[in-house]
């Protein structure tokens, strides 16, 4: 008896969805074994057919009509943004067809509404390729560690400024001069920002929150700083303390006080990191995440985060689970949000500083500048100063602090960027130690 094939309408027919139909249809003998069905592409919805006119009679530039027709039965979703992709998911998923989709802004923002939709119609919604590319990352989190209670999932999940930074780190370049390079080597856009200002890792810092504690994350919540203004000094000031600087997602599940509940913190930012720590090594495009759980301990999901081929790899992985439940009349893993734990926000965060401050060389300086840290509750791990020039009348003070929230921590260098003998405030970088749970360093 023959099995019904499984029908697929792509959107979207770029970099990623490219290799999606090359891959089912080089692959299609392995893909079908695996799943327990053969998988059919019947449409192809395209915003430029004439760009891909070996396609055929597949294209279509008519998204809404493809994905209610009556002969689909699940949409692969590669066209990223937040609309028309929304609408035409909500669609796909109201008309009781599965979605496959790589788009993390649009689940970030509002994966909450996608997700309700399939539960009303029993559909199946996977996203593996939205974070993190061929890692497998997601559905570990979902379904591995179902069982156990995530505390902290925090690592690089953007390769364009993992690039620039490792570029920074190596050479010594200046970040324009590492953006250049990247950029002429594809791994920039021509506009880099949502990659170099963190967008794209705080839309896949709200997914991995959501999954790891079942509590509802949008981008919104997450706290987002990029790169641009990492400087060449910054790097070199991170090596002489033993570290190197990365753009961290940090996830964390905080624990309950005597005066606030059990909570949790999303954020993204640059930040320095002890050059012993795995995440320290890990240059060039790749990401890699660490997910800390109270019985699994520590885990490391390492590998090429982006590109059309791994992204690919995630979208076919997440295609072979939707066939394999209709094969077998089951559902795949529906929302957990029954924590509905708050997000607090980045002010109440438990934070290290490390501030490069441009002072006068003069007697109680260093007395002013620490009295202001102890006026805010903001205690000094340690202090080192170099004269710089000007006949000793000016020096580079640096002071890195011991944990304290993040409003006393920013509180204090915006007293200290006043005072009468600094000259300046160089640079304010993070520093985690990424070892203790619930604690910034």
């Amino acid at each position: 008896m023959a099995v019904k094939p499984i029908r697929v309408a792509m959107l979207g027919c770029g970099t990623v969805g490219g290799e999606v139909v090359r891959l089912l249809r080089e692959q299609a003998a392995e893909l079908s074994a695996r799943a327990g069905a053969p998988f059919e592409i019947v449409g192809i919805a395209v915003r430029r057919p004439h760009k891909h006119a070996e396609l055929g009679e597949l294209l279509t530039t008519d998204a809404s009509a493809l994905v209610t027709r009556d002969d689909v039965d699940v949409v692969v979703e590669v066209i990223g943004g937040i609309e028309p992709a929304r609408t035409l998911l909500l669609e796909a998923l109201k008309a009781g067809k599965s979605v496959v989709s790589a788009n993390k802004a649009l689940l970030a923002e509002d994966g909450a509404a996608l997700a309700e939709a399939a539960d009303a119609s029993g559909a199946d919604l996977y996203y593996e390729a939205s974070v993190a590319g061929a890692i497998p990352l997601l559905r570990p989190l979902r379904e591995s560690l179902a069982g156990d209670r995530i505390t902290r999932v925090a690592g690089i999940v953007n390769g364009t400024t993992n690039f620039i930074l490792s570029a920074m780190t190596a050479s010594g370049s200046s970040y324009a001069d590492a953006l250049e390079e990247a950029t002429r080597l594809g791994y920039a856009e021509a506009d880099p920002s949502a990659d170099v200002d963190g967008y794209d890792a705080a839309s896949k810092a709200a997914i991995l929150a959501t999954i790891a504690f079942h509590t509802r994350v949008t981008s919104a919540d997450v706290h987002c700083e990029g790169i641009r203004n990492v400087t060449s000094a910054d790097i070199a000031a991170a090596a002489g303390m033993g570290c190197v600087i990365k753009l961290l997602a940090i996830c964390e599940r905080l624990p309950a006080s005597e005066t606030a509940p059990e909570s949790v913190s999303a954020r993204v930012y640059p930040a320095m990191i002890p050059a012993t720590h795995p995440l320290a090594s890990v240059d060039g495009a790749f990401n890699a995440v660490f997910v800390e759980a109270d019985a699994a301990g520590q885990l490391m999901f390492y590998g090429q985060g982006a590109g059309g081929a791994p992204t690919a790899s995630a979208v076919l992985g997440d295609l072979v689970a939707v066939a394999r439940n209709k094969v077998m009349g089951g559902r795949g893993p529906r929302e957990s949000s029954y924590a509905r734990l708050p997000v607090i926000p980045m002010g109440s965060v438990p934070t290290r500083y490390h501030v490069s401050l441009d002072v006068a060389d003069r007697a109680g300086v260093l007395s002013t500048i620490a009295g202001e840290f102890a006026r805010h509750g903001v205690s000094i791990a340690a202090v080192r100063q170099t004269g710089v020039g000007n006949g000793g009348a000016a020096a580079r003070l640096v002071v890195v602090t011991h944990a304290a929230p993040e409003s006393a921590q920013a509180a204090t260098v915006a007293v200290l960027a006043g005072l009468d003998a600094v000259h300046g405030v160089d640079s304010v970088l993070r520093v985690e130690d990424l070892g203790r749970k619930g604690v910034a360093g």
